[in-house]
C-alpha cells in the first residue's frame, strides 16, 4: 500500500508541476551521475589510457547509488527509475562520444551500425545499473523490513501452497509454513529484479570487451 501511495504521489507531482518536477530530479539524480561518468571516462580513457574494463565497471558502480537514492529520497518507482537511468545514459554516452570526437578528430556520431549498437548497449548498461540501485533500495528498505515485521494471519494463497506441501504438521505448523512461504513470495520478486537488472547491466556493458 505504501509503495502504491508513493507511486501515486509521484505521478501527481509530475502532473501538477512537470517543469519543476523534471528539473528537481535532473538536478538530484541525472546531471550529477552523468558528470561523474564523464569524469571517469576522461580519467580512464584519456588521462591514464587504462583498459576499457575499468570504465565499464565504473559505469555500473556510479549510477547504482543514484538509483538507490532516487527511491530512498524521492520514492521513485521502477518505471521512472529506468527513465532517469536512460537520461543519464543518453547524456553521458553523448558526452563521451563528443570528447573522443574532439580529441581524436573523428566523427562524433557513430558512422557504422556496429558502433551504434555498441553505444546503445553501453547506454543500456548504464540505465540498468541505475534501475538495479532502485530495486535494491526497494528490497532493502521496504520489502525486507516489511517481511521481518509482518504478522497476523498468512494469506489464503500461502495457506494453499503450504497444504500442497503436506498437511500432517498440525494447524500451528501449517500456519508457520504458510508464513514462511508468504515472506518468501514477498522477497523473491524484488530480489529477482536486482539479479536480472544487474546481470543485464553487466552483460550489455562487458560483452564488447569480453567478446560476447
Amino acid at each position: 500500500m505504501q509503495h502504491r501511495l508513493d507511486s501515486v504521489n509521484t505521478q501527481l507531482a509530475l502532473r501538477d508541476a512537470p517543469a519543476r518536477f523534471i528539473a528537481r530530479y535532473a538536478a538530484y539524480y541525472v546531471i550529477p551521475a552523468a558528470l561523474l561518468l564523464l569524469v571517469a571516462h576522461y580519467l580512464i580513457t584519456v588521462q591514464f589510457n587504462l583498459s576499457p574494463l575499468y570504465l565499464r565497471l565504473a559505469s555500473f558502480a556510479i549510477p547504482l547509488p543514484f538509483g538507490m537514492a532516487a527511491y530512498i529520497v524521492s520514492r521513485v518507482g521502477v518505471r521512472s527509475a529506468f527513465g532517469l537511468g536512460a537520461l543519464v545514459a543518453f547524456l553521458s554516452v553523448s558526452g563521451m562520444l563528443t570528447v573522443i570526437g574532439i580529441i581524436d578528430n573523428v566523427p562524433i556520431i557513430p558512422p557504422t551500425f556496429l558502433e551504434w549498437r555498441e553505444s546503445f548497449e553501453y547506454g543500456l548498461s548504464i540505465a540498468l545499473a541505475f534501475l538495479t540501485g532502485n530495486i535494491l533500495a526497494l528490497l532493502v528498505f521496504v520489502v525486507l523490513p516489511t517481511t521481518i515485521e509482518s504478522g497476523g494471519k498468512p494469506s489464503a494463497g500461502a495457506f494453499r501452497i503450504a497444504r500442497t506441501l503436506g498437511q500432517h504438521v498440525g494447524e500451528e505448523g501449517l500456519r508457520r509454513r504458510a508464513r514462511r512461504i508468504q515472506d518468501l513470495m514477498r522477497t523473491v520478486g524484488p530480489l529477482a529484479g536486482v539479479v536480472a537488472t544487474a546481470a543485464g547491466s553487466a552483460y550489455t556493458g562487458l560483452k564488447g570487451i569480453i567478446g560476447g
